[in-house]
């Protein structure tokens, strides 16, 4: 049998129902929910090891930063076929996007966890770990960087968000589908992800601030991150990449002051280009030197834009890092 890793970082995955509060609450830990999950043990050499049992909203470009520390010197020390996060849902596309861009190896890391927690009847906690657990055990699930796996749906940690706020067909990849699918047994592959890329990194900088335009937007918020010290701002744009004229002066005092400015589409679907020339149009925030990206929405470029202000602060490379893909050179 194969040896797979189990890593629980917390999440609804391991919640159930505080009978004082009425609401659901950390409690399990993963050695307790794999009791839960008899069928996993019958895939695999599972072995597990608790990061934390954090919300889903605790988890911080940090932790994120420790665990794909320890998820290095796990796979360094130790000869696994593949590896399972569990994970909050809320912050799940955050941690696997990071963990995607800062581990590089040849094994399926996949990432998942569970819209119900284990004390409502249709917990779907145990299949999405047991089909998790059939991707990293698939010969075809190699060299596709981090995967996300609910619901029977593989997606690429790139590409994927999650749509729905509480239903459990919650995590989707808007631009281009799925990867594939998990059907009983089977795991079945469609495509290969669009990019892979890999920013490896000992370090990282989240003083990174991240707003979104919306119509009739003024300077105000735009020159307070500047004014605080921010070392980096991703802006979630109109449309391919537009914004209201008063926002433009805004992000032309955050330019100027030497500040790297990201723009991301607030749209939940396609990419940025410059191809509008009126005021505040793409043309002139990309002549300003406003850094373009293509399908990354807001909260991943951030995520990558910490990463990337780790390894430097020189605008020309991390422009590089963003315009330019590993797969497009």
């Amino acid at each position: 049998m194969k040896n797979i890793l189990i890593v629980f970082t917390g999440g609804t995955f391991s919640m159930m129902i505080d009978p004082e509060t009425g609401g659901a609450v950390p409690r399990y830990s993963g050695d307790e929910l794999m009791t839960k999950i008899p069928e996993a043990k019958n895939l695999a050499k599972i072995e597990c090891f608790d990061f934390g049992n954090y919300p889903g909203p605790h988890m911080t470009p940090e932790r994120m930063l420790e665990l794909s520390k320890k998820i290095k010197e796990k796979l360094s020390s130790n000869n696994y076929d593949g590896v399972v996060v569990t994970h909050g849902t809320d912050t799940l596309e955050e941690t696997a996007y990071f963990l995607d861009l800062t581990i590089d190896t040849e094994i399926p890391i996949l990432v998942t966890g569970s819209m119900k927690n284990s004390s409502e009847p249709d917990w779907d906690g145990p299949k999405n770990l047991t089909d998790s657990v059939r991707v990293c055990l698939n010969e075809n699930s190699k060299n596709l960087g981090v995967l996300v796996c609910l619901n029977g749906e593989i997606n690429a940690a790139s590409e994927v968000t999650k749509i729905f706020a509480d239903d459990i067909d919650t995590f989707h990849s808007l631009d281009f589908g799925s990867l594939g699918f998990v059907q009983g047994d089977r795991v079945i592959y469609n495509r290969l992800p669009k990019c892979l890329e890999t920013l490896e990194t000992e370090k990282i900088n989240t003083n990174v601030d991240l707003l979104t335009v919306y119509a009739g937007m003024e300077e105000k918020f735009f020159k307070f991150s500047a004014d605080s010290g921010t070392d980096g701002l991703v802006v979630e744009a109109l449309g391919v990449g537009n914004v209201p004229p008063a926002a433009f002066e805004g992000i032309k005092y955050v330019v100027e002051k030497g500040i790297p400015v990201v723009l991301v589409s607030r749209c939940p679907a396609g990419e940025t280009d410059y191809i509008y020339s009126y005021p505040g149009a793409g043309v002139h925030l990309h002549n300003l030197g406003v850094i373009f990206t293509d399908h990354l929405n807001g909260q991943k470029a951030r995520i990558k834009l910490i990463i990337a202000l780790g390894r430097t602060n020189d605008i020309n490379e991390l422009r590089k890092m963003f315009e330019l893909k590993m797969c497009d050179r």
